[in-house]
């Protein structure tokens, strides 16, 4: 398999922004690793047995489940002990694994920032393949300059997953994606903006990078919380039919 080759990220902390809930929090990160580029075509043929046309492109087409399978069926091809189980289509975290996972949103925005405070870590034109470029299709991994975490791509080319809701008070059972993609505008393409879909949908720009670190709660780790979401989830309804949560 093509190395997945992973940026060790200290600790430190990071203030995320919900726009419908006009609600911001720090959050503090312990230590962990993430990915220096998006899953490929190549390694999920490789681990999956996913056709790969241009090895070299992220993934796409690739559900929140099926991130979540590549993880774990990675983490037993290296042997490491698989972060996630099922139960049906429920998935549990067991956050002491040390095979990989999914980021949390918290680590992935504050990975993605580098220690910037704006909406981009660098010129957008230099850093991110958007719709500024006239691309139609995601573009090889690596193609722009990477944040001051050796990271690439982690705004534009394509939308990545995360582990956390999106909203489930609002959505159900919508996961988190970030980043922005090949097709969309510097709007879109900010660091704290936040999008999500259904665990089981595909969309043709949205793809997603591996993270590992494991930790001592069984309940909580890097900002995400079993509890808070069971608390969100007793929100009021969902919101009228193509609202989306934008951020800085």
């Amino acid at each position: 398999m093509d190395d997945i080759e992973l940026a060790r990220i200290g600790a430190g902390s990071v203030t995320l922004h919900d726009a419908r809930r006009k609600a911001r929090w720090t959050v503090d990160l312990e230590p962990f690793e993430i990915g220096v580029f998006a899953v490929t075509e190549e390694q999920m043929a490789e681990i999956l047995g996913e056709t790969s046309v241009h090895p070299r492109r992220p993934a796409i087409e690739v559900s929140w489940l099926r991130a979540i399978r590549f993880c774990n069926a990675a983490s037993e091809w290296e042997g490491l002990d698989p972060a996630y189980s099922f139960e049906g289509q429920d998935v549990s975290w067991h956050l002491d694994a040390d095979g990989y996972r999914l980021p949390t949103e918290a680590e992935w925005e504050f990975a993605c920032r580098a220690g910037s405070t704006g909406a981009h870590y660098g010129p957008l034109a230099e850093v991110a393949w958007t719709s500024g470029d006239g691309t139609t299709t995601p573009q090889n991994v690596g193609g722009k300059l990477p944040n001051l975490n050796g990271l690439f791509d982690t705004l534009g080319n394509v939308w990545e997953w995360c582990w956390d809701l999106l909203d489930p008070g609002r959505y159900g059972d919508y996961r988190v994606f970030r980043g922005g993609g090949y097709a969309d505008d510097a709007w879109s393409v900010r660091a704290s903006t936040r999008r999500g879909g259904p665990p089981r949908a595909t969309h043709e720009d949205v793809g997603f990078r591996l993270a590992r670190g494991g930790f001592d709660s069984v309940d909580s780790a890097q900002g995400w919380s079993a509890a808070v979401d069971r608390e969100r989830a007793d929100l009021d309804g969902p919101l009228p039919s193509g609202w989306t949560p934008l951020g800085r």
